[in-house]
């Protein structure tokens, strides 16, 4: 058997398969000055600007999704007094937010019909129809600093709330109450799967997959982007998880903790969460229902996922013979951690082999809780004014609970925490290490904050080395 390769040095000038470079951002943060920035003070510093500007002008942005053009519609949906001097900010800044989503959307038909159509398109065509969309959904989603000018981000609350009452819940949930073992159900059938053209990406050829979600609640179509390695055969797959609120397929330049994973040989497998990307309703902005909606949200949210992933494992299944891992960030490790507990119950065949965690924490109620953004949303009195008490919360809410091992092995298991982390906690990460018994070669905990750590990882492989490790190892027995 091939081994992997053991580096990231393939495409060593950084440019993407189109010739085009890398973002500054890119760049900048992997040059010798991206260590001054991946250090505690940044999370300080990330904290302050989520708390006080990105969440509340991601509502402005989102009551424009609403209002679509109409003034009127705008200042009722938010709440703010109107005024003529607001009136005709709004009014010129409202016709601008639809003319770009008018162009997002057009945009997005385009890259569908050459992705999931049946016309032939080049591998350049193909490259340059992938350019504009994700142009035009970074010129959109970066229409939220217009909203500044407005002058009314500290008037309104950064979260829609819409929590349901004690007796809707009941309703929804009440009858799986007591069952978290079996929360969810595994998909009675499989749904099928739509596969996209292949282009060359940054990092190797790149490819979308589709299909419904088998959640009824959520009822949507999930989007997965799958990153493949150029020249392995029967890769390894990592099935990775994002952040909350984070869109990774409509940004330039964002955090790759991963990307050098491909080059190590790695296939990588993207799905975008519920209420992220392609899937954020309306009236949201993305991850704003998880929130918003609580505790139905976070239980659609990881119900969803966790039956989404299980239709992803079998599809890794089906298309290689090297081991399968799922992993994450934050919401995206938390979603890993709910599949490889939910899969003891599971066939054989839908069973992670290995899990690779960033940022995580114990549990869902560490960061729903204790977690700093949880205190920056107001989530406790949000729920609160909706009637519900601590207690009755964590009623519902143990249909997330996880309980003992995994069915991964404590040495397939690779962990990358920061000591400083008070967004999932750290301490409850780190017991949960301890009463797994990861070894401690597995386990990777730097003086750091939630978001310096994957800040750090885009220098230190160390953690990406491991984790390629292990699933070599995998890979060699299941030879």
């Amino acid at each position: 058997m091939k081994p992997l390769p053991s580096s990231d040095k393939a495409n060593p000038a950084g440019k993407t398969s189109s010739g085009q470079g890398r973002s500054f951002v890119t760049y900048w943060l992997r040059s010798p000055l991206g260590w001054f920035v991946a250090k505690p003070w940044f999370d300080w510093f990330a904290s302050k600007l989520l708390d006080r500007w990105f969440f509340a002008i991601s509502r402005l942005w989102a009551a424009a999704r609403t209002a679509s053009g109409s003034v009127d519609e705008y200042l009722a949906v938010t709440g703010l007094e109107a005024t003529p001097a607001l009136e005709r900010k709004l009014t010129g800044l409202l016709t601008e937010f639809e003319s770009r989503r008018g162009q997002v959307i057009e945009a997005e038909a385009r890259w569908r019909e050459a992705f999931f159509g049946e016309a032939d398109f080049s591998d350049a065509q193909l490259r340059a129809i992938e350019a504009d969309r994700l142009d035009w959904r970074n010129r959109y989603n970066s229409l939220r600093g217009r909203f500044l000018a407005l002058g009314v981000s500290q008037k309104i609350s950064p979260i829609l709330w819409d929590v349901p009452t004690p007796q809707e819940m009941e309703t929804i949930y009440g009858p799986s109450r007591g069952q978290a073992s079996n929360f969810p159900n595994l998909p009675t059938t499989m749904p099928e799967i739509s596969r996209s053209k292949t282009f060359n990406g940054a990092v190797g050829p790149d490819h979308w997959l589709e299909f419904k979600s088998p959640s009824d609640r959520i009822n949507d179509m999930v989007c997965v982007r799958v990153h493949e390695p150029v020249g392995v055969i029967n890769p390894p797959t990592l099935i990775f998880g994002h952040g909350i609120c984070v869109e990774f397929d409509h940004w330039h330049g964002l955090v790759d903790e991963v990307e050098a994973l491909v080059k190590m040989g790695i296939r990588v497998v993207r799905p975008e969460a519920p209420a992220h990307g392609r899937r954020v309703p309306d009236n949201r902005f993305g991850g704003e229902r998880f929130i918003a909606t609580i505790p139905a949200g976070p239980i659609d949210h990881f119900s969803a996922a966790i039956q989404e992933w299980a239709v992803l494992i079998d599809w890794c299944r089906k298309t290689t013979t090297g081991p399968v891992a799922v992993g994450g960030s934050s919401l995206g490790a938390m979603t890993a951690h709910l599949v490889a507990d939910r899969a003891k119950s599971w066939p054989s065949r839908l069973q992670p082999d290995a899990m690779f965690l960033i940022t995580h924490s114990r549990g869902i109620g560490d960061a729903m809780f204790r977690g700093r953004l949880s205190q920056m949303w107001g989530i406790k009195s949000a729920a609160v004014k909706a009637g519900w008490t601590q207690a009755m919360m964590d009623d519902y809410m143990s249909l997330l609970e996880t309980g003992g091992p995994t069915v991964v092995q404590p040495e397939n298991i690779v962990s990358v925490l920061g000591t400083r982390d008070n967004v999932t906690p750290y301490d409850a990460g780190d017991q949960l290490l301890r009463d797994w018994g990861v070894p401690e070669a597995n386990k990777f905990q730097w003086r750091r904050g939630h978001y310096s750590v994957p800040l750090t990882m885009m220098r230190d492989h160390a953690p990406l080395q491991k984790f390629r490790a292990v699933m070599e190892k995998l890979r060699g027995l299941e030879s």
